[in-house]
């Protein structure tokens, strides 16, 4: 990565423009047109530096619920699991912990209900009913920001 590529990564964890052409915006910003960019982003996704780029909301501000469960794998099954566990909308991470229960993941829906029908389903897909659901009973934002322009 280039400094560029830095300023880039920092501008976008922290000042992310909330305009019609935010690419544009950050472009300006940069000295870059917004193909420019855009191209950036894109290579930074690829190379795996940017894994997901988008808002993070309260989700109990909108009215929706969410919990973590944690299931018990076998070790020659975690890609087929995880494939299935990731093919459920509300799925907003899956990773793999050294645990009898080694996929994590956290699921978000707009009422318990829909978490139960969710949770049914990835145990009947997978045929994996040994499953822990672990809701928060309060929550704690951390935020987190990368500076990557920082002096060693």
């Amino acid at each position: 990565m280039d400094q560029l590529d830095r300023r880039l990564l920092n501008l976008i964890q922290e000042e992310f423009p909330l305009v019609a052409r935010p690419y544009q915006e950050i472009g300006c910003r940069l000295g870059l047109s917004e193909d420019e960019v855009i191209r950036k982003i894109r290579k930074l996704k690829t190379e795996g530096i940017i894994r997901r780029l988008g808002g993070v909301f309260e989700l109990r501000q909108l009215g929706y619920t969410s919990t973590l469960c944690a299931l018990k794998v076998p070790p020659g099954r975690l890609e087929e699991v995880a494939a299935v566990v990731n093919s459920f909308p509300g799925v907003t991470h899956n990773y793999l912990r050294e645990h009898d229960y080694n996929m994590w993941f956290t699921l978000i829906g707009p009422d318990r209900r829909h978490l139960e029908n969710v949770i049914r389903a990835i145990k009947e897909r997978t045929g994996i009913t040994e499953l822990l659901e672990l809701p928060a009973e309060r929550p704690f934002k951390i935020r987190v920001n990368f500076d990557l322009e920082a002096e060693d």
